[in-house]
């Protein structure tokens, strides 16, 4: 008890006055910097950290600002640039920000790694190049190559070369029924209709390695100098020529996006369901099935059987799309 005339203070928390001093800062805005008034550029190439990107009519070589993740620039990239844009010899830009990309192509390494790595981004078209020979095509690359088209909401377009070494009637005959626009090339051909389909397109070329992929970059693109190789006759498997992805300006207006050449193509980050989305007339029949259906040739009541079965839809469509279905197994 206190002596007379003295108050007691009371606490409600006896650790009072005990805790951790506060740390004396300022208070984070969450303002971010403007960088609209900076120049715009297009991600041509990527190289050990470097960035070659064009501005109007000049190259630039750009390296990462601290803001921009390790991982968060790829070939078609649009960016804003701050520094030294003359591009001339010995200067380096920054790169600031990375503007809204209108789409975003994807893989993985296989089936097994669930890890995306984005390839390109702002394509609105997609070259899936395949020899009709010398490697023979691979109908389940083809397959997923598509299906990261439909995934992406970019238009695919079926390119075979070669033609001087087998028919196209096979391939043909199996994506046809999907829709997807079929291109046939063989060597020395004239390449007016792969230019007509090219013109004014942001388009993207994948394929096997030993497909032709880069002997046709050069037809298209004077000066474009792409390494081209030869299929090894110990394992009938193309040999890898281009090392990294490069956008190169059409002459009559658009891009070409020439990618290396790939052995797998995982799609380990796709579902089923962004598939269907990307055809119209099955998404909607598909509103019918029952919840959970996988729209495949084993699963019960699937609404797609019954709109064959009543002549809405054309057995050889909905045969194709299960075929790329099999694709995610």
């Amino acid at each position: 008890m206190g002596g007379p005339g003295r108050v007691r203070s009371l606490r409600t928390d006896e650790h009072e006055g005990f805790d951790r001093p506060r740390r004396r800062s300022r208070p984070r805005t969450k303002e971010r910097p403007d960088y609209s008034g900076l120049p715009q550029a297009l991600v041509v190439s990527i190289d050990r950290g470097r960035y070659r990107c064009l501005v109007n009519d000049r190259h630039v070589t750009a390296v990462r600002g601290r803001l921009i993740d390790r991982k968060g620039i790829i070939v078609g990239d649009r960016v804003r640039l701050d520094g030294d844009t003359t591009g001339d010899e010995g200067t380096l830009a920054r790169v600031v920000e990375v503007l809204e990309r209108s789409t975003i192509l994807r893989r993985s390494a296989d089936d097994a790694d669930t890890f995306e790595r984005p390839i390109v981004a702002n394509a609105d078209q997609l070259f899936i190049v395949t020899a009709l020979a010398d490697p023979p095509p691979r109908v389940g690359m083809i397959d997923r190559i598509l299906v990261a088209a439909y995934d992406a909401r970019i238009t695919p377009v079926l390119c075979l070369t070669k033609a001087d070494l087998a028919s196209p009637d096979e391939l043909r005959e199996a994506y046809e029924p999907l829709g997807v626009p079929i291109l046939v090339t063989e060597p020395g051909s004239d390449l007016a209709a792969v230019r007509e389909a090219l013109a004014d397109h942001s388009t993207v070329f994948i394929g096997h390695s030993g497909v032709g992929k880069s002997t046709l970059v050069n037809r298209l693109v004077p000066g474009a100098s792409r390494a081209t190789g030869e299929v090894s006759e110990l394992t009938g498997k193309g040999r890898h020529t281009s090392t990294s992805a490069l956008a190169m300006a059409l002459p009559d207006g658009g891009w070409i996006i020439d990618t290396p050449g790939v052995r797998s193509f995982g799609i380990s980050h796709v579902g089923v369901g962004s598939i269907l989305g990307a055809f119209g007339d099955l998404s909607e029949l598909a509103e019918d099935c029952p919840r959970g259906c996988r729209h495949d040739s084993t699963a019960p009541e699937c609404a797609l059987d019954d709109a064959v079965a009543d002549g809405r839809l054309a057995p050889s469509r909905l045969a194709s799309f299960r075929r790329m279905e099999r694709a995610f197994t």
